[in-house]
């Protein structure tokens, strides 16, 4: 069966600096007509921190769409044009004030194909060092060290709840677990 949607018309409802919204009107591959309401964004990269003792380097921050403080990776969007590299690279220090000798892309996600087009790019890094935080004028966050096993216990009991961060932290654990370079 042909599952494509093809786009018959798209109308450009919001245009905003870190997302915009359209709705498309689709043909369906049973002849039917419908729309589909897509929020557009730029994508993001985020990064696992591993160090040499096996802790990763969290961010706790607020985030206004869930009213809650949630322990995350450091990550952040795309700026247009920006290599998801170099976006994870400047995010890392940006947020944790750590700079990474070494950044792996461990894969890249969707986060919510059912209406966004957004993908994050995931990494890990290792070989930490010192660099400098600079957070942005609105952004507030306090960096934590976990031990990647505590870390994935978090996950467990539901205290870290960020699909992003789930996501890496899992990847990461596995991609080192099977390079045997943490236990």
């Amino acid at each position: 069966m042909d599952f494509y949607e093809k786009t018959i018309d798209s109308t450009l409802i919001y245009d905003g600096s870190f997302i915009s919204l359209k709705v498309d009107k689709v043909l369906l591959p049973n002849g039917n007509i419908s729309q589909r309401a897509i929020v557009l964004h730029s994508g993001a990269a985020v990064v696992v921190p591993v160090d040499d003792e096996n802790n990763v380097i969290f961010v706790k921050q607020f985030r206004k769409p869930i009213e809650k403080v949630i322990i995350e990776l450091p990550a952040g969007k795309l700026d247009k044009d920006e290599n998801p590299l170099e976006c994870a690279i400047r995010e890392l220090e940006e947020e944790t004030g750590y700079k990474a000798r070494e950044l792996i892309k461990l894969t890249e996600i969707f986060t919510t194909p059912g209406f966004s087009n957004e993908v994050i790019h995931v990494y890990l890094a290792t070989g930490l060092y010192k660099g400098e935080a600079h957070t942005d004028a609105d952004e507030f966050v306090e960096v934590l060290k976990i031990k990647m096993a505590d870390a994935i216990l978090m996950v467990k009991k539901g205290e870290i709840r960020d699909a992003k961060t789930i996501i890496g932290l899992l990847l990461a654990n596995m991609y080192l677990q099977e390079q045997g370079l943490k236990k």
